[in-house]
């Protein structure tokens, strides 16, 4: 079998992005499954991580695999041991790496010389495994993703790019509110049919889903102070929820700055499902880890 990478969201079709919703569905609700087996998969983390690096390890356990988890000072990937070695050495222990990085080139490079399937963790361009999982949340918490409505308010980041492409996939549409400058690539844009605009209101108005994150991701440290000013009217709080269709629900990655893109008490306004959504990257994972790794689906 031809090995496969999941770096995008795009690496899936939208009927395996279908299909993998339904399947974690299927895993949430109980059914077994033991599609890693006999199998290792590396966790090669240059970020630190609660809910990634637990809901890998522990799905990766429940679908009988074994989890080797390798921190940043563990391998020091492009410093103390290149890149293309460390992917190489890799293939000859494990089935498959499951990469957290600071930079998207560093999945590609390892995806290029890996024989083995590299599955994004989180890069600086994307968040696939989290735009899995929040589909699983919409179509749980709504009935459906079809004609959906979604309204992103905040940073056109990794997690906003992600969760356009899926939600394009799905059938979803999706509103990205920004300030100048802050938007997501023209090119994403066009390929998702993402519309951009400024007010957050304007994007809010009559969604089904109102979605945010932080202002100031990790690596990106020293731009706080400035960050924090230009993105003072992007918070969502419940003002703005009241803009949305009655019965939208609210979404967040986490982890979550109270009082920077959300209010305080935010996340447990009754609208929230973000603990719903942490607790299903797991289920989706799994389902992911499946496709890739078992060549279920359709692609």
């Amino acid at each position: 079998m031809t090995k496969r990478d999941l770096l995008s969201v795009a690496d899936l079709s939208p009927e395996e992005i279908r299909q993998v919703v339904g399947r974690a569905s299927l895993l949430k609700g109980g059914e077994k499954s033991a599609a890693l087996q006999g199998k290792s998969v590396a966790l090669l983390f240059e970020k630190p991580s609660l809910r990634t690096r637990v809901s890998f390890d522990v799905g990766i356990k429940e679908l009988g695999g074994h989890p080797v988890y390798l921190g940043k000072d563990e391998v020091g990937l492009g410093g103390r041991e290149a890149i293309s070695d460390v992917a190489q050495v890799l293939s000859r222990y494990v089935d498959a790496i499951v990469a957290r990085v600071y930079h998207h080139q560093t999945l590609e490079e390892l995806a290029e010389h890996a024989s083995i399937p590299v599955i994004n963790a989180l890069s600086d361009v994307e968040h696939p495994c989290q735009a899995l999982g929040d589909m699983l949340t919409v179509q749980e918490s709504l009935g459906k993703t079809y004609g959906v409505s979604i309204a992103f308010v905040g940073d056109g980041n990794n997690v906003a790019a992600s969760l356009a492409l899926a939600a394009a996939s799905l059938g979803a549409g999706c509103t990205v509110a920004s300030p100048q400058g802050y938007e997501l690539p023209a090119a994403l844009l066009e390929a998702a049919g993402v519309a951009q605009v400024t007010a957050p209101e304007e994007a809010v108005a009559g969604a089904d889903v109102v979605y945010t994150d932080v202002w100031v991701s990790m690596g990106q440290e020293d731009q706080t102070k400035e960050r924090l000013k230009i993105f003072a009217g992007y918070q969502v709080n419940p003002s703005l929820m009241e803009l949305a269709k009655p019965g939208a629900i609210f979404m967040h990655p986490l982890p979550a700055h109270h009082g920077e893109e959300v209010s305080s008490g935010m996340l447990e306004h009754p609208a929230s499902v973000v603990f719903d959504q942490a607790e299903n990257r797991l289920h989706a994972q799994k389902a992911a880890l499946e496709t890739i790794l078992e060549g279920r689906g359709s692609g």
